[in-house]
Parts: structure tokens; C-alpha cells; sequence
């Protein structure tokens, strides 16, 4: 399992506990309410019970002072006795300031109120009467403090992933900076020794072809020890024509890749300036050019296309390779996202930091498809020459 599948993991089991707390919370409170809404319904039925009793009994054995106490005794529930035609008898702990019209606001409560709980019917010999109640307040914050609680929590889940986040992000760009400083410290002494032996193997033989050779791939040393002593550090861009970059990149690869690639150019006729660190811009183009190689196998065509609009550079480099599946369209910058059995897969995430934290640009998959091909496109802002 690589890295970025330990990620994804660790993202989805965070989400997942964070579900079931969610959830846990709901049913819990859930419970709480269905117990606090029987114990009003039984309430309110006590309530009616008496009021029967106060209505009908003559018998001189009835306590009074408890049927007073129990009718008196309800502070919180509203509560609302109708006769059988729906018309208002009496009321309680409903608050009736500013009503103007006390006899259409206590109807439209009795609609409401029959939507929420089913009557009390109380039966006497000689009549019958209807109690309609609400939730008491109480109730009604419980009710509502389950969505309020997902809520908080929602936001604090959310909180506390961008923190990780951004922890780890951080963690990685530290990673990124020691590991660019110290490869590039590490080189320079090879590469020294390595520049003292080219120039003893000159004074031997001025025109061998192997010193000439091993110029150029000391060169190419050099170039890429200075590529990552500039990871972590914001170089200072130059004024380039970006055809002739392009052309420069592909120009050392060229000659150390299988003959069985071919490359075409699709370029436009006029010059094309763009603000840009050539050092790392031409890392990009090797790392997707490298990557189109190893997606085709060491087989196959890869197209370069230079277009410009709106300000706006378009750089498409196009390969007939496996292909990537849609949904892997993002996490393919990922770190630690490869294909390859041996890969790091730092590349294309090192080819996105370059695009988009040094020359503000943007790069991404603009489509591909399995067993045909990908293509890669890079955007940059367009400079003017300068006269």
C-alpha cells in the first residue's frame, strides 16, 4: 500500500467515526425526546382525566385539593379544551399578548395543535370534550438541539480535517525542502570530481568523444543539483521564448530515449515570451515527458503543442500511452501516487509545486482515455517582449 492509499484510508476511517458519533448523537437524543413526549402525552392525559372528574362528580368523597393541584399543576404544556363542534372552552400556557383577535388565534392553535398530537377525548354521561395540546418548550429545544449539535460537530469535524491537512501539507513541504537541499549538497562533490576528470581526460585527448560526452552529462549534473537547491526557496523568473524552452528540454532527452518514441511539434510561427525559471520549468517538461515514455512502454508518439489566447499559454503534451481512469484525473499529483512497481511517485507531484508555487500557473489532466492515450496541459501568463 502506498501513501497516498494510507491517506485515502485515513480519511475515509476519520469520516467514518465522525458518522458514527454523528448518528450516535441523533439516536441518543432521539430517544430522549420520544420519552419526554410520552411523559407529556401522559401528563396531559392525567390533566383531561381530571377535568372529567371536576366537571361531573358530586360525590362528596372526591378530594378537591387534588383535582386542583393536577389541573393547576400543568406550567408547561399548552394546552387548549374544546367542545364537539371544535369551539374553544378553555385554555392555558399560551401566551396571548398582543392577539387582537383571541378567537381566530386560538382556532388556527387548535389546527395546529391536532396536526401534532392526536385529541384527548373527555366522555362524560351528558357531554364530551376534546384536549388539544402542543410540546411544551422545552421539548420543542430538544427537539431542535439534535441539528443544532450535528451542526457544531459538522464544524468541528471539518476543523479539525483542515488543520490535519494542513499539518500534513506542511510536514510534506518540509520533507520536500530537506530532501531537495540535501541531494543538491550531496551532488556537488561528485559532480567537482567529476568536472576535474573531464578536463584531465581533454588535456589527454582534446578530441575524444567520450570527455565531450561526459561534458554534456556533467553539465546535466549540474543542472539538477541546481534544480533542487532552488526547492524551497522562490526563484526569481526571466524573460524566456517559451518554443525555444520547450525545444531545449526535449533536446537532451531526446538522444537517451528508445528510438521506438517519436516525437512531434504542433508550434505557432510567432515567438511566445513567458515569465519563467528555466532550471525547474524544464524539469516539468522531463518529468511529463519521462512519464509519457514509461505510459507507453518505450513505444509510441508524443506530441507537443504550443497555443496562445486571451493572455493565456497553452502548453498540451500528448501521449499514446495506457491511460489514466477519470476518477484518478486529481490524485495523480498526489505524492505517492504511481504506477510503477519501483516508483516514488514524486514526480508529477514535484511537476505541480513547480507549475503552480513558483510560476503560478496551473497543470492537470485534460483528458485521456484507456488504451489510446493522455494529455497533459500546463497554463501559464503570457509576457511581453521586452523592447
Amino acid at each position: 500500500m502506498n501513501l497516498q492509499e494510507h491517506n485515502n484510508l485515513f480519511k475515509y476511517l476519520f469520516i467514518a467515526v465522525a458518522v458514527i458519533i454523528a448518528t450516535s448523537s441523533l439516536v441518543v437524543s432521539n430517544y430522549l425526546i420520544e420519552d419526554l413526549s410520552r411523559e407529556e402525552r401522559q401528563k396531559i392525559e392525567l390533566w383531561a382525566e381530571a377535568m372529567r372528574i371536576a366537571a361531573s362528580t358530586e360525590d362528596e368523597n372526591t378530594d378537591t385539593n387534588i383535582i386542583l393541584r393536577i389541573l393547576s399543576g400543568n406550567e408547561t404544556v399548552p394546552v387548549i379544551l374544546c367542545d364537539v363542534d371544535d369551539n374553544v372552552m378553555y385554555h392555558m400556557n399560551i401566551d396571548m399578548k398582543d392577539v387582537q383577535d383571541s378567537a381566530l388565534y386560538l382556532k388556527k392553535k387548535v389546527i395546529a395543535f391536532k396536526k401534532n398530537h392526536d385529541a384527548i377525548e373527555i366522555d362524560n354521561d351528558a357531554f364530551k370534550q376534546y384536549v388539544y395540546y402542543d410540546d411544551s418548550y422545552t421539548l420543542k429545544r430538544l427537539q431542535i438541539y439534535p441539528f443544532i449539535q450535528l451542526g457544531v460537530l459538522t464544524i468541528f469535524i471539518l476543523t479539525s480535517f483542515l488543520a490535519l491537512l494542513s499539518t500534513k501539507k506542511a510536514e510534506q513541504n518540509k520533507v520536500w525542502v530537506g530532501l531537495s537541499k540535501e541531494t543538491a549538497h550531496q551532488l556537488g562533490t561528485p559532480i567537482s570530481s567529476l568536472m576535474a576528470w573531464t578536463e584531465y581526460m581533454k588535456l589527454k585527448d582534446p578530441d575524444s568523444s567520450i570527455a565531450r560526452e561526459m561534458d554534456k552529462d556533467v553539465e546535466r549534473l549540474q543542472i539538477v543539483a541546481d534544480r533542487f537547491s532552488k526547492i524551497g526557496s522562490m526563484p526569481d523568473p526571466d524573460l524566456h521564448e517559451f518554443k525555444e524552452v520547450v525545444t531545449n528540454s526535449i533536446n537532451y532527452l531526446q538522444n537517451r530515449i528508445s528510438k521506438k518514441v517519436s516525437f512531434s511539434f504542433n508550434f505557432p510561427e510567432e515567438d511566445i515570451y513567458v515569465n519563467l525559471n528555466n532550471s525547474l520549468f524544464s524539469w516539468v517538461i522531463e518529468n511529463l515527458t519521462k512519464n509519457a515514455v514509461d505510459a507507453m512502454e518505450g513505444k509510441g508518439s508524443i506530441n507537443y503543442t504550443i497555443t496562445k489566447s486571451n493572455g493565456t499559454i497553452f502548453l498540451d503534451i500528448s501521449d499514446t500511452g495506457k491511460g489514466i481512469p477519470k476518477s484518478r484525473f486529481k490524485t495523480v499529483f498526489s505524492p505517492g501516487f504511481t504506477t510503477k512497481a519501483r516508483g516514488w511517485g514524486l514526480g508529477l507531484s514535484l511537476t505541480k509545486r513547480i507549475i503552480e508555487s513558483y510560476h503560478n500557473g496551473k497543470i492537470y489532466v485534460k483528458s485521456s482515455e484507456i488504451g489510446v492515450g493522455t494529455t497533459f496541459r500546463i497554463e501559464l501568463k503570457a509576457a511581453k517582449q521586452q523592447s
